[in-house]
């Protein structure tokens, strides 16, 4: 069974979670809370989406990181984890954490299942950013 576990969480909200694949992106791509009308919002919404995904080196991460997911998946006889980790777990690991289950699902995954740790948390201060 090829299964993938995607997590997305904040490292200003506690201790990254264990993953196969942990990915940390609060300083390589560029932060929606940044963005006064975006900072409210999280990576659900479809213009936080698009802000991180046009993010010069989110694509090719994003692919990248699903394909290794997959084939990892193909050759384990658990299920694979894969966590995305951003400032505060609000933005841009939500976002690139349903994009890879997108992705994973669509190479021909039998299960994936994804989890918000800290989407529903506070927008942390722009200094933690």
């Amino acid at each position: 069974m090829r299964a993938v576990r995607i997590i997305s969480f904040g490292f200003g909200h506690g201790t990254p979670p264990e993953a196969d694949i942990l990915i940390d992106v609060h300083q390589s791509l560029r932060n929606p809370h940044d963005d006064p009308e975006l900072r409210e919002l999280a990576g659900l919404d479809e213009r936080v989406r698009q802000h991180v995904l046009d993010t010069p080196g989110a694509l090719a991460l994003l692919h990248n990181v699903a394909a290794t997911a997959s084939a990892l998946a193909a050759d384990v006889a658990r299920p694979v984890t894969v966590a995305w980790g951003c400032s505060g777990g609000r933005h841009r690991a939500v976002a690139l954490a349903e994009e890879t289950a997108a992705l994973v699902w669509a190479s021909g995954a039998d299960m994936v299942h994804v989890e918000h740790r800290d989407v529903d948390k506070p927008v942390l201060a722009p200094s933690a950013s």
